[in-house]
């Protein structure tokens, strides 16, 4: 419809007062100048200009049109010094976590990323971690905090700490046995209504595993993609649960639910988190975020220490 060029062109043509001054500048005739902004005005349908003056002046519908495209021109200008300045991140960063991360490092992380990196702009995505490594795998996302055991071939891996599961149940669970009582075994808790990590996930797949043997009942086995929903599920006494420890024993759940003491072979697997990324593509940004990263998840293990 038009150029960046036009826009220029206009605001010479106001601010020196007329064609003539502008097509000297431009080293080119007035005639040039003149069919330039007539061919301009052709496209948009309008008159820029009123010629009927001694001294040429915007109509009220070309002021609006270069008040509004000088606006466009001010964007591109920021634009081209932003991604052109060296040194540091810049433009926008796609990154992928479980919800494990929204609750242990998340906001740490995009802070101190954005205090590093005043250009950056986040979109985030919060899924399981097998949707992210599709979504990292199709260039859906620049890194992704996710499982280690769904990252895609090809990606460079960055570990975090490992966070380990425990048993749950709402706070007056007749369950809860104090320390030193006996632990709960498979067939104690194979007899609740468990509720956990969602269907085809590593946790949930262990834990169906677990429960399977045949001297045991059947299990009344729940799968949550939402932690938040499985928390408040367990602590409003819907069943047990399995927990990343760190999220379930956070002071905003610590007085409403309690760990249950269960015994070894009941333990799960710690959930093995990383910081994936296709060092093809986004090996700068996947660097920096698992540096950050790292530092975040360290200084949140010893905050709940």
């Amino acid at each position: 419809m038009f150029e960046l060029k036009d826009v220029e062109i206009l605001q010479d043509i106001v601010r020196a007062g007329g064609f003539r001054a502008a097509a000297a500048k431009y080293g080119l005739s007035q005639s040039a100048i003149s069919n330039r902004v007539l061919a301009l005005e052709k496209r948009l349908g309008i008159q820029l200009f009123d010629r009927g003056r001694r001294q040429v002046r915007l109509t009220p519908v070309g002021r609006r049109f270069l008040e509004e495209a000088q606006r466009l021109s001010a964007a591109r200008d920021r634009l081209i010094q932003e991604i052109t300045r060296p040194g540091g991140l810049s433009g926008t960063v796609r990154i992928g976590v479980a919800e494990t991360i929204v609750h242990t490092i998340l906001s740490e992380l995009l802070n101190q990323l954005k205090g590093a990196h005043q250009r950056v702009r986040f979109e985030l995505s919060v899924d399981t971690s097998r949707e992210l490594g599709v979504a990292l795998a199709d260039d859906g996302l620049d890194v992704a905090i996710m499982l280690r055991e769904s990252v895609p071939s090809g990606a460079a891996v960055v570990p975090l700490q490992r966070q380990p599961l425990g048993w749950y149940g709402a706070a007056a669970d007749p369950l809860r046995r104090s320390e030193s009582a006996e632990p709960l075994t498979l067939a104690d808790l194979a007899r609740q209504t468990i509720v956990s990590f969602p269907k085809g996930t590593p946790p949930f797949r262990e834990l169906e595993g677990l429960l399977a043997a045949p001297d045991l009942p059947p299990p009344d086995l729940h799968g949550s993609a939402s932690l938040s929903t499985v928390l408040h599920l367990v602590a409003d006494g819907f069943g047990i649960g399995v927990l990343p420890v760190r999220i379930a024993e956070a002071d905003l759940f610590r007085s409403r639910i309690r760990r249950l003491n269960v015994v070894a072979e009941a333990q799960l697997s710690a959930l093995r988190f990383v910081v994936a990324y296709m060092p093809d593509r986004n090996r700068d940004v996947g660097e920096e975020v698992a540096a950050i990263a790292r530092a975040c998840d360290q200084n949140d293990i010893e905050k709940r220490s």
